[in-house]
This record gives C-alpha cells, sequence and structure tokens, in this order.
C-alpha cells in the first residue's frame, strides 16, 4: 500500500484555554476523495489550515512527501495586493505550468481576469480564489466551503471539473448533494477527535446516528454504575477497610471518567412563531416586468402564490432572484404589471447579506432590540440568555460583538431573530449560508412543518428538494417558468443544469400566468418503455423485498446492547453494512417509481 501524500497524526490544540483538537488525525492518499464534516465549531477549518500548514498544532506530527505540492483554499481569500483578477490567479502556478489554463478556469468560472479585487463581490472572490488553487493542479486540494456564495451554474461546473481532476481533495461543504457527488470516505470530527467511514456521504448520517446512540447507551451504563457505588458507599461499607479503600478509590476513578466525557453539542431548537392565518392568495403577480440600466430581467411574470405554497427560486447570480422577491412582497414596485399581498400577511425576512446585523452592538442587544433582557416570543418574555441557548449561543457570548461571531454563528442569531417574530410568510434569501448539517436539518423540518407560506432563495439543490413545493427558474430572455416539486423534479422536467433551454412543451411559462400544465418527466432518449425496462420493473419488487429482510436482521443484530462491548469491530462492519443496504433500498424504490411512472405514461 502506497505512503499517504499527507498525514496528521495525534493533533491538539487549544483555543481560549478550552481543548479544540484532542488527537485528531488525517490521512491523504493519492486521488484521495475525503469530506471532512462535523458541526460549527468543532475545528473543520482549523485542522484543514494544519493540513496546509498555516496553522501550527500545539502537539502531534504533521508529515507531507516531498515534493507534494498542496492548495489550500480559505472560507475568505484575500487577494490584497494585485491589480487584476488574472494577476491574482497566475500567482498560483509554478514555472513551467501552463498560463492558458488559467485563463480557462476564469472562464469556466464566469470571469474576464480584467476585474479589480478590490470591487468583487463575496461570489467573484470565491470563484477568483477557486481559478488560483485549480490552475496548477496540485497534488493536495485543500478546499474549505467551495460552493460559499456560488450560484447553482458554477455549483455544477466546479463539481464536474473536480471530478474529473486528478488531485487528491480534502473537502468541508454543507452542501449535501456537493458532498455525496464528490466524496468516497468522510471524516468525521466530533469534540476534538476524529472517526473515518470509508463510504461516500451518502452513508456517513446513519453511520453517525447508530454510534451516538451506542454512544448515549454506553453513557447511561456508567451513570447506572456510579449511582450502585454510591449506594455502595452510603449502606455497604464494612470493617473490611483494604477491600472497601480500594473500591472507593474505583468510585472515584468512575466520577472522573464522567466528568471528563465531552458530550456531542445540543442541537438548536428551531420554531416558528405563527401569526393568524393569511388569506387563501398571498400573493397574485400579473404581468410583472423589471429591468436596471436599459437590461430586462424579469419579463412578463404571472403566477399566484397560495396559503402553504413553499416556493423555491431559482437562477444564476444576477439573474434577479432577489429583485424578484422584494417585487412579489411589494417591497420594490414592478416597472409594469401589478402585484398583490394578500389580507392579514404577516412577512418576516432573512437576507443573504445579513445588512441589518450591526457588527457593533453585542448578540443579546442584537437579539432584545437594546431593550432589557428579554426576547418577546409569542407575547410572551423570555430572558435572553435562555434563549440564545435555543440557538447554542453560551452565556459568555451575551456581551461579544457581532462583528466578531463566525459565519455560521451570525447565520444562527438571523434565524433565532426571524423566528421569534410572528409570521404566516418567511422570506428566506440564502438561509443555508455557513450552517452546518445538523442545523440545515433541523431548519429543513422547521420549514416542512411551518403552517405558513414560504419564499426561498437558495443554491442548495438537497435543501430545495426537501423544503419547496414548487420552483420558479430563471429562463433566458428574461423569462420566468414555475415547476412543480423541487430541483431534482425541475430537472427530470426540463433537463440538466439551470443554464439548460427548456426541454418539455408541457411547461407553461411564467408569462401565461400558471403552474405547469404537464409535471411529468421527460422520456428517456430513445422514447418509450423498452423491454429492457419492463424486466427491471418486474424484478425491483422482489429486490426491493430483499432489502427489507436484510436491513431488519441487521437492526436486531444492532440492537443487542452487548454487541459494541464485545465486538467493537463487528459492530462497525454491521453499522456499515446497515447504511450500505438502507442506501440501496432507496435507490431501488426511486427507480421502481421512476419505472413505474414511465409505464403508465407510456400506457404500457
Amino acid at each position: 500500500m502506497a505512503p499517504p501524500l499527507l498525514l496528521l497524526q495525534d493533533i491538539h490544540l487549544t483555543f481560549g484555554g478550552a481543548p479544540l483538537l484532542e488527537g485528531a488525525a488525517l490521512s491523504v492518499s493519492e486521488r484521495e476523495r475525503l469530506c471532512l464534516v462535523g458541526r460549527n465549531g468543532s475545528g473543520k477549518s482549523t485542522l484543514l489550515k494544519i493540513a496546509a500548514g498555516s496553522v501550527k498544532a500545539d502537539d502531534g506530527r504533521r508529515f507531507l512527501q516531498p515534493g507534494v505540492t498542496v492548495r489550500y483554499l480559505p472560507q475568505e481569500p484575500d487577494l490584497s495586493g494585485f491589480e487584476t483578477v488574472l494577476g491574482y490567479a497566475e500567482s498560483g502556478l509554478a514555472p513551467g505550468d501552463d498560463p492558458h489554463v488559467v485563463r480557462l478556469m476564469l472562464e469556466g468560472l464566469g470571469l474576464t481576469g480584467e476585474e479589480n479585487p478590490e470591487h468583487l463581490s463575496g461570489g467573484e472572490i470565491r470563484r477568483a480564489a477557486l481559478s488560483w488553487a485549480l490552475a496548477p493542479e496540485p497534488d493536495i486540494l485543500l478546499l474549505d466551503e467551495p460552493t460559499n456564495h456560488l450560484d447553482l451554474p458554477t455549483i455544477e461546473w466546479l463539481e464536474s471539473t473536480l471530478a474529473a481532476s486528478r488531485s487528491a481533495i480534502v473537502l468541508i461543504s454543507h452542501d449535501r448533494r456537493f458532498l455525496e457527488g464528490l466524496s468516497r470516505s468522510t471524516l468525521w470530527l466530533d469534540r476534538g477527535v476524529t472517526r473515518q467511514l470509508d463510504k461516500n456521504f451518502v452513508a456517513f448520517e446513519s453511520w453517525r446516528d447508530e454510534f451516538l446512540e451506542q454512544e448515549e447507551f454506553e453513557r447511561h451504563k456508567l451513570d447506572r454504575k456510579i449511582v450502585r457505588e454510591q449506594d455502595w458507599v452510603v449502606h455497604g461499607v464494612s470493617g473490611r477497610r483494604k477491600r472497601n479503600v480500594r473500591r472507593l478509590a474505583d468510585l472515584q476513578g468512575l466520577r472522573q471518567d464522567r466528568r471528563e466525557q465531552r458530550q456531542s453539542v445540543g442541537s438548536v431548537k428551531l420554531e416558528a412563531v405563527a401569526a393568524n392565518t393569511s388569506g387563501k392568495v398571498v400573493i397574485e403577480a400579473k404581468d410583472i416586468s423589471k429591468g436596471f440600466e436599459g437590461r430586462t430581467i424579469i419579463r412578463n411574470l404571472s403566477t399566484r402564490i397560495l396559503r402553504g405554497d413553499r416556493m423555491g427560486i431559482i437562477g444564476a447570480n444576477g439573474a434577479g432572484k432577489t429583485t424578484l422577491i422584494k417585487m412579489l412582497t411589494g417591497v420594490l414596485a414592478p416597472d409594469t404589471g401589478s402585484v398583490k399581498v394578500g389580507q392579514s400577511v404577516q412577512m418576516v425576512s432573512l437576507d443573504q447579506q445579513r445588512s441589518s446585523l450591526d457588527p457593533t452592538v453585542s448578540l443579546s442587544n442584537a437579539l432584545t432590540g437594546g431593550h432589557g433582557d428579554s426576547v418577546i416570543i409569542d407575547g410572551k418574555p423570555r430572558h435572553v440568555i435562555s434563549y440564545m441557548k435555543d440557538f447554542l449561543f453560551g452565556p459568555e457570548q451575551a456581551k461579544t460583538p457581532v462583528g466578531n461571531l463566525s459565519g455560521g454563528e451570525r447565520g444562527r442569531l438571523m434565524l433565532a431573530r426571524a423566528l421569534a417574530q410572528p409570521s404566516n410568510l418567511l422570506v428566506l434569501d440564502e438561509p443555508t449560508n455557513d450552517l452546518d448539517l445538523e442545523t440545515l436539518d433541523l431548519l429543513q423540518e422547521m420549514l416542512t412543518d411551518y403552517s405558513g407560506t414560504v419564499l426561498l432563495v437558495s443554491h442548495d439543490r438537497d435543501f430545495i428538494d426537501r423544503v419547496v413545493t414548487s420552483v420558479l427558474v430563471s429562463e433566458s430572455n428574461a423569462q420566468w417558468t414555475e415547476y412543480a416539486g423541487g430541483y431534482s423534479d425541475m430537472i427530470a422536467q426540463r433537463g440538466p443544469g439551470i443554464a439548460a433551454t427548456r426541454a418539455v412543451k408541457t411547461s407553461k411559462p411564467s408569462g401565461g400566468g400558471g403552474k405547469p400544465q404537464g409535471g411529468s418527466a421527460a422520456p428517456k432518449a430513445g422514447g418509450g418503455f423498452s423491454f429492457k425496462d419492463r424486466d427491471t420493473l418486474a424484478k425491483l419488487p422482489a429486490t426491493i423485498n430483499a432489502l427489507h429482510k436484510s436491513i431488519a436482521k441487521l437492526q436486531a443484530e444492532l440492537a443487542d446492547p452487548d454487541l459494541y462491548r464485545r465486538d467493537p469491530a463487528k459492530f462497525e462492519k454491521t453499522s456499515a453494512t446497515l447504511s450500505a443496504k438502507a442506501a440501496e433500498l432507496e435507490a431501488a424504490e426511486e427507480r421502481w417509481l421512476e419505472l413505474e411512472m414511465l409505464r403508465e405514461e407510456a400506457g404500457a
């Protein structure tokens, strides 16, 4: 087996008196595809910086094979000191590298190279930094949230470029679809230590949940043992002094073990305060258009949003998504046409720039508005410290200026402020930026259960699929088209990539004023329901049934509370097998549904 290109062993690092990394490890082999996952604040970015050599650990070993090249993409790239983006991107080339590759990268990322770095948006800075990192095709790419601030066409381009790259890749991202498309193994950083699963990210979350359940079971057993020993101390001490002293020492050791256990970070508690029910029609737009500086970005759009709808708005950067949101909610008047916001609508907005946050104000004042120490939730006062804990803020952070918070913390603060206000219409512009996967899960569940109406702008394909009931997509010539379902449903109807031309004639354009009249997936190339499709459909029920039986058997094995203690290797192997079988079952069920729909369309 070839030695790793990069190796971190037993890495320790302490910040502000609290240990961040306590024996973390990382190994990167040739053409590795590793995703690094963990809660916000767990130390993922720090571990990546140690791997890049830009941060030195307190203890541990870092080994990089001689001659191996590494490129590290930070969350906040620094382009200062360069007159043009091209100059910055070319600074990453080594002698002998082809400078034309840089221009190709910039073109693929939607930049010319002549831009002034001082005038770039967040997304343009990210694209420039990607060209700097990718163009030399280094041996190892260390990417920290590479999709942040990127639009969907760029994300799809980046995903295909990385998939074809010969570089080893270590990736941090909150974008599930991106992780699933690129990873081959998953490294979980949790409470200072790392655990590796040699499977795609698809299998990670069930594996993690099983591990945490087993850990909680072991903690419960330890607690019960301590209670028994404490009972003995009170009632069972006898004259056999030597044995008693040893047992007392054992009890002290158990208590010490319990104190030293670092429990997993709690979950954010997300719950929107419901206002009175709105009218049936929440928003109605008729033939609205909008342009800036002679360029039309929205042309003759008509749509009706009803109570309970969850609409996603999709488009490239500059397509007019935020402008469209402002017009639909009455913040911005259209150039032509009309927008009517329904009766009793109480709107709460979350903007992607987080411009409403004053960086000089403390965290507690940002939540209370500077009035007292309580937050009004559903008409009732609640102490700000208690409310902060719901969003994973510690009491010691109450006086922290907002400007000192991390991106993820500012995202949670925006959610805390928005969800404290009564609403029956939530308007969310890029709410997923900088949030960890667990918080995204909870946000998705909250939006699914929300009784009001949701308008969502996002570039996160998985999040869109999980949340929305329809999508409004930017097309060519400033046209917008509405499709039933989420991102994947839109792709099935329209064709791959949001830059693609419309592929389904049954999808009614937005100027016609409504949802698509068709909504079924386009037939495969070659058309019809083939003999092979028929044969596959006939066999799938037996396959699905067999997978159900296998999963039930594996679950029964894992239900044994002593399995982990008796045979940790078998526990890990059984858990991994269960995750793989669950993924197979999901794929088989999706394939059966796809073929059944195709059979019905073909009348077979």
